[in-house]
């Protein structure tokens, strides 16, 4: 489990409202895919594909490319299937993709569907991230792989140590402890699986560079706990000055901690 409860619906209504912003602001988040990608194996071959928490589809399209099958998206946020149902159509790979909406932690798929579950930066915003996995491994067959990409604690230390300055409220998401996340991995009922961990800096002139894309994302805070109403100018004061004690040559640091996963069903 998360540190704390997030609230689904809350989830996917932030994620609909970015979703026209949310490829200009993502370039940290394709990096993270293209890296998962780069991890599957060469000779892997599937046939049955879902990018489970799509987005904009922006990686159910390179999937395409890559195994020259036709993909399903599957994400929790209408609007996000909307906006990626409308840029695979300006884009047409020649296989058709279909997006479905779906929670990850109710699949509504048959069991042993699938040779491969793509899924990066999505599963952080699952409450009951075993059930997910759990799940994942029933619709997969033997020898089909979960690759999947997760931030864990440690991510946007320095705007929480901030924060933590100013007031005591849950102004950052909360995200799982790579031992907790590791005890998960080893009991989801998968043959073999390996974690690897990747630490990204990012760097903005100015702390508004990192709130605002954070808000063009959807992925700013959606934790019980944060403050109700807008932010108080004096708050914000305090918080960039805060901030500051953190600044670098080449600018404000937002620190984001990566575990890279590839997850193979036994065969039978």
């Amino acid at each position: 489990m998360t540190e704390v409860a997030i609230d689904k619906r809350r989830v996917a209504e932030s994620f609909s409202r970015a979703a026209s912003s949310y490829d200009q602001a993502a370039e940290f988040q394709r990096q993270v895919g293209t890296n998962l990608l780069a991890r599957l194996p060469e000779r892997f071959a599937p046939r049955a594909i879902i990018d489970l928490g799509c987005g904009t589809g922006y990686f159910t399209r390179a999937l395409t490319r890559r195994y020259q099958q036709p993909v399903i998206g599957l994400d929790l946020a209408e609007g996000m299937l909307r906006f990626a149902s409308a840029q695979s159509a300006i884009a047409p790979s020649g296989y058709a993709s279909s997006w479905v909406v779906a929670d990850a932690e109710a699949l509504p798929l048959k069991p042993e569907s699938l040779d491969l579950i793509f899924s990066s930066l999505a599963l952080q915003w699952c409450p009951d991230l075993g059930r997910a996995l759990a799940q994942a491994a029933q619709a997969l067959r033997p020898g089909g792989c979960l690759a999947l990409s997760t931030l864990v604690k440690g991510t946007l230390t320095e705007l929480r140590q901030a924060w933590q300055t100013v007031d005591g409220f849950v102004h950052v998401n909360r995200f799982m402890a790579v031992e907790d996340l590791q005890q998960l991995l080893a009991t989801a009922g998968f043959g073999r699986w390996r974690c690897e961990l990747e630490a990204h800096v990012l760097h903005y002139a100015q702390l508004s560079g990192l709130t605002q894309e954070l808000k063009a994302l959807g992925a700013h805070n959606l934790n019980p706990g944060r403050p109700g109403g807008l932010t108080g100018r004096t708050r914000l004061r305090a918080l960039t000055q805060a901030y500051e004690a953190f600044r670098q040559p080449s600018g404000l640091p937002a620190t984001y901690q990566v575990a890279q996963i590839l997850m193979f069903k036994e065969e039978s």
